[in-house]
């Protein structure tokens, strides 16, 4: 008799299914929550989804033994806090891994009066394996609805061996006639290091 085995789902089905499990769940409770507390809900999701994704793959400790038992560090970050609808939002970051295994970006959108959008997935380079400096972006052209409404992502590094960085978090409020700040200079790379792959959605009741 076939029974289903979590280790025949792979990495990417493992993040899709727990970010269905608690988004239908916490959506009511969320819209009431204030910034601080969705904050706080973020971070403990992540730390659950790193946990999901680390079990049963193949063993942490044998791929500690190939690759190393250093995580990965995201030093510093930046992003812009306010931006006109049609800006390109660019998440700037500088991470390292003394193991030389970084692997995957992972990020989670955050929008106000909605459950958590699937997780994105985003390949690094083997070259870039070891030090990291660059930006993710989310393009928000075409998306309206969004003016007066703030989004919020999260970010962390997944190496091979599976351990996951501490997620840094930014938020952005969108408004009218806004000059984006600029990262601090000399700090992060020009560097398109890829999307954050999500189709936003306006909140039900709003235009």
């Amino acid at each position: 008799m076939w029974r289903w085995n979590w280790e025949d789902v792979n990495d990417v089905h493992r993040w899709s299914i727990a970010r269905h499990f608690f988004a239908g769940a916490v959506l009511k409770l969320r819209q009431e929550w204030s910034n601080e507390m969705r904050k706080k809900w973020v971070a403990s999701v992540m730390i659950l989804l790193g946990i999901i994704s680390c079990a049963h793959m193949g063993g942490r400790e044998e791929k500690e033994k190939i690759y190393g038992n250093n995580p990965p560090v995201i030093e510093q970050s930046f992003a812009s806090d306010r931006l006109n609808i049609g800006d390109l939002w660019k998440i700037y970051f500088l991470a390292s891994d003394p193991d030389g295994d970084m692997e995957t970006i992972i990020a989670v959108v955050e929008q106000v009066g909605r459950a958590s959008y699937p997780v994105s997935l985003t390949k690094i380079k083997e070259e870039n394996g070891k030090e990291l400096s660059g930006y993710v972006y989310l393009t928000t052209k075409g998306y309206d609805f969004l003016y007066d409404q703030e989004l919020t992502v999260s970010l962390q590094i997944r190496d091979k061996a599976g351990h996951i960085s501490k997620p840094v978090t930014h938020s952005v409020a969108f408004l009218s006639r806004q000059t984006p700040k600029s990262p601090p200079e000399g700090v992060f790379k020009e560097k398109d290091l890829g999307p954050i792959m999500v189709i936003l959605r306006p909140v039900r009741g709003r235009r």
